[in-house]
């Protein structure tokens, strides 16, 4: 069996606090954050009587900027960039907490009155930049919005408002009724369940559970204008476009989310897992193509590269193919019988538990880690993942690596396979530079662009769980051609003033 609380390690690092927002860890600080915010030149400002009226529905307010600074700070590399070298990401804002839906509703409608430009904010988990208050104006914490509503038993499916934090979400849902959710995030001890659906998050376990999308029946949502309405809980539908999808993935562009209602599993109670080692990604993207293909669905199905393989396992000469998957005894024997055949053509057998316990424990260290290189104060490092079809995943991976290595002051490019589907595939690369520290935004710009020029040039889509945010911003119109100038026209017709989280999207 796949054990839960094995799945759990590596999350309470740091300064972890059980049910609560992870500040990021910053070093190296140049100077004192009392400059010009980094990513704006016209932030609102919040008057005094918006503040008196705020005062009287919401919990509390934090009007003090360095409060307000620590109540946004969010985990994207160029947060960090920018706060260790003496700038400060978030412009003047206030924070307005809140607990319940009509609080959320009062907000908006004062915000909306005073044409005044609001963000909401959870676990600030996200490294995109998703929920910086680039504009300033208000700031709506959710994360007191946190209570479970109920479980349908029949249905599977259960209720709970957007606040509420991962760990404890899960713990619920196991200890009290024998269930999972089965998604487990990188973050997931640090973000909320609304955080999950805002920004269309994927968990370790994606391709036998699937991605956040999959696992929403319904949702209730304020709208720019204060009104409250229901959207999905059905499992299906022909009622015209879904509505549901419209603002799973919206990053509060469109709406707040107030109340979720998710899919869940039983528990499974038996689980398996397999290694292979192959001579080339691309043997093993192949690898993974013919197993989802052959209809496998292995909860875990992850391709590591030359670099990351020996980061990750110790295995610097070879490529290794992590297998695992949990559920009924005959699904997953089923399971790994299609993995075992289908690696058997071109892998080598390692020891598929050992590989999958040193998983466990350092499946971390790659990615925004230092691990195997020199730390010096110009080190920057971030994760980029994209989703494409299978048959361009092995030129993408080449030219993405080759595209990092090629921006001065690269240290290193690398990637693995992430999340698999019967069309396509995730790759998830890692960028790793050392320059001089007034240089590092320069490089993490060029780093970024190089890489997603492939990407748009290849037809792929640019991001599969980490959303858009800031970060991807300046891609979007690219990406999404002229279906961009439909995403512009709901954005406008249900935010005609673009008042909720401007500036995200592309937007």
């Amino acid at each position: 069996m796949i054990s839960k609380e094995a799945l759990k390690r590596g999350y309470n690092r740091g300064n972890y606090t059980v049910g609560a927002p992870t500040q990021p860890l910053f070093a190296q600080h140049v100077g004192p954050v009392d400059g010009e915010p980094c990513f704006t030149d016209d932030p609102v400002s919040v008057p005094e009587t918006v503040i008196e009226a705020l005062t009287a529905v919401a919990d509390r307010v934090d009007t003090e900027p360095a409060a307000v600074r620590e109540g946004t700070r969010d985990w994207w590399a160029g947060t960090m960039i920018a706060e260790t070298g003496g700038r400060p990401a978030t412009p003047p804002a206030v924070i307005a907490h809140v607990s319940s839906a009509e609080q959320v509703q009062q907000v908006i409608r004062i915000a909306a009155a005073a044409t005044i430009p609001v963000t909401v904010s959870a676990g600030r988990s996200n490294v995109t930049g998703a929920a910086l208050p680039v504009r300033g104006g208000i700031v709506l914490d959710v994360c007191e919005l946190n209570r479970f509503l109920g479980f349908d038993e029949q249905s599977q499916i259960v209720e709970v408002e957007p606040g509420m934090f991962g760990d404890l979400f899960e713990q619920k849902i196991q200890s009290e009724y024998g269930m999972t959710m089965g998604h487990w995030p990188s973050s997931y001890a640090i973000s909320t369940v609304g955080g999950w659906v805002a920004c269309r998050g994927a968990g370790q376990l994606s391709t036998r559970y699937g991605k956040i999308e999959d696992m929403v029946f319904g949702l209730d949502v304020v709208l720019p204008n204060g009104e409250l309405v229901s959207v999905g809980d059905s499992a299906r539908a022909a009622v015209g476009p879904d509505l549901l999808q419209l603002f799973i993935g919206s990053e509060g562009t469109l709406g707040v989310i107030t109340k979720i209602r998710l899919k869940v599993h039983r528990l499974p109670d038996y689980g398996r897992a397999h290694a292979y080692a192959f001579h080339s990604f691309a043997e093993g993207l192949e690898a993974c193509r013919q197993i989802v293909q052959q209809g496998a669905t292995p909860a875990a199905l992850r391709l590591y590269d030359g670099l990351e393989s020996g980061v990750q396992f110790g295995l610097p000469d070879t490529n290794v193919l992590l297998v695992a998957d949990e559920g009924t005894r005959e699904l997953v024997d089923a399971t790994m019988q299609i993995s075992a055949r289908v690696c058997a053509e071109t892998g080598t057998e390692l020891d598929g538990d050992a590989i999958y316990e040193r998983w466990l424990d350092t499946r971390y260290l790659t990615g925004k880690s230092a691990e195997g290189f020199t730390r010096s104060a110009g080190f920057v490092a971030d994760t980029l993942e994209m989703i494409g079809k299978w048959k361009d995943l092995p030129a993408i991976y080449d030219e993405v690596v080759a595209a990092i290595a090629a921006v001065p002051g690269t240290l290193a490019g690398s990637a693995h396979q992430s999340h698999a589907y019967v069309d396509s595939a995730c790759l998830y690369f890692s960028l790793r530079g050392s320059v001089e520290v007034a240089d590092r935004a320069a490089w993490y710009r060029a780093a970024w662009d190089a890489a997603n020029e492939v990407i748009l040039r290849h037809g792929a889509t640019l991001s599969h769980h980490h959303g858009v945010g800031l970060l991807r911003s300046p891609y979007m119109e690219r990406s999404l051609g002229a279906g961009f100038e439909v995403l512009r026209a709901v954005k406008s017709a249900l935010d005609p003033e673009n008042l909720l989280n401007p500036g995200k999207l592309g937007l």
